[in-house]
């Protein structure tokens, strides 16, 4: 399937579970991003793993904003899915805890990146750590993830008037999709990505694997280590759901293509 994103480009994309995934390389997906920008095209970006694929799976209305989003491969999970559908996995993981850094540290000009989202003062850490990773940008926190349904037309009309160029929202799944694709438009930011923890980790409120185990791609074993309890269904649980919805997805779609 080809998914048109800037004029006179084509890029792949991939269905998995009747999502499609763009097929970028690292490289790539950074150089769309800031065109992106420098075009002014609203664009909002999320990123699938075999959690949020379940998830969509049995969110109806989830899956039906992720329409409005281009996705990203983010995990082994989607690898695994891609090559028992299309023979090959992505050519990038573009996780966002590591994407979303990458973009920032690779921007020609200098931007203007908003933070709303996680629990109060941590977007705040966030921001002085991707700070100490590149001085040029003007971050600003517009809120935490806990605000009450009367603050919203105050952040949203901060949102109006600043225009960021790139929206950071950490809300966790399914909620920053579905805030995104409710509340946001072109007017708000040009491009707004849903981060799902990046403000926990960038902030250091929670750590993340070693670099080593990162490589292996086993963060999911480091994570689920260190908290299972909050962890133990979603890994233990979900990953083998995951594999058995591309399975069937996989006979499914041979039986309707004989």
């Amino acid at each position: 399937m080809q998914q048109s994103v800037r004029e006179g480009q084509e890029i792949a994309s991939r269905d998995v579970l009747g999502i499609p995934v763009v097929d970028f390389s690292r490289a790539e997906a950074l150089d769309w991003i800031h065109g992106r920008i420098a075009d002014g095209s609203y664009t909002p970006v999320t990123f699938l793993n075999a959690h949020n694929a379940n998830l969509a799976m049995r969110d109806t209305g989830f899956r039906e904003a992720l329409r409005r989003f281009t996705i990203m491969s983010d995990g082994i999970g989607v690898d695994i899915a891609a090559r028992l559908l299309h023979g090959r996995q992505f050519r990038a993981n573009l996780n966002g805890t590591d994407f979303v850094p990458a973009v920032l540290t690779s921007a020609r000009v200098p931007l203007k990146v908003g933070l709303v989202g996680a629990a109060p003062g941590i977007a705040d850490e966030a921001a002085r750590h991707f700070a100490s990773l590149d001085a040029r940008h003007e971050y600003r926190v517009i809120h935490n993830g806990y605000f009450e349904a009367s603050d919203e037309s105050q952040i949203l009309d901060g949102l109006l008037h600043w225009k960021p160029d790139i929206l950071l929202v950490a809300m966790g799944v399914p909620k920053q999709e579905l805030w995104i694709a409710e509340k946001l438009t072109a007017a708000h930011c040009t491009v707004a990505m849903g981060i799902g923890a990046l403000f926990d980790f960038a902030s250091g409120a929670v750590p993340r694997a070693p670099h080593w185990v990162r490589a292996l791609r086993s963060e999911w074993v480091y994570r689920l280590i260190r908290e299972p309890r909050r962890l133990g269904h979603r890994y233990l649980v979900g990953n083998p759901v995951f594999l058995g919805n591309v399975v069937r997805w996989m006979f499914d779609a041979g039986s309707k293509h004989p």
